[in-house]
């Protein structure tokens, strides 16, 4: 093993590893929200669920940043959705080398989090994805 091939491998994991959130980090990035909520509420961001009710910063610390965020607009009124996809690395390999990315590449989302006056209003999940 050459020393750059190391030292880029170093540099890869190093990469992927500081760009991994965990449910502990993004509770300890909010530390003073997450203690203020009740102990049932806590253990389900832990387990990283989320539910009708929770605010936006409940669901960062549960689920982590959405892959995107847009409106809808309807007779209701206008509601903001959080869309997740799959966010486990996927690897593949082709002439060239080794490629990681980190979601899917199709339109659906695995779990949509609808929000309505600034709380949870419903909950999208895709069980096919």
């Amino acid at each position: 093993m050459t020393a750059t091939f190391r030292l880029s491998s170093f540099v890869l994991a190093a990469a992927l590893l500081a760009a991994c959130s965990t449910t502990d980090s993004r509770i300890r990035d909010k530390q003073v929200v997450f203690d203020q909520l009740p102990p049932q509420a806590q253990q389900q961001i832990r387990a990283g669920q989320v539910d009708l009710g929770f605010t936006p910063d409940m669901v960062e610390m549960a689920l982590g940043k959405p892959d995107h965020v847009y409106s809808r607009t309807a007779v209701e009124g206008s509601t903001e959705v959080w869309g997740y996809r799959d966010s486990g690395p996927q690897f593949s390999f082709g002439i060239g080398g080794v490629g990681v990315t980190t979601g899917g590449d199709g339109p659906d989302d695995k779990v949509r989090v609808i929000f309505a006056n600034g709380v949870v209003a419903s909950i999208e999940r895709n069980e096919a994805k």
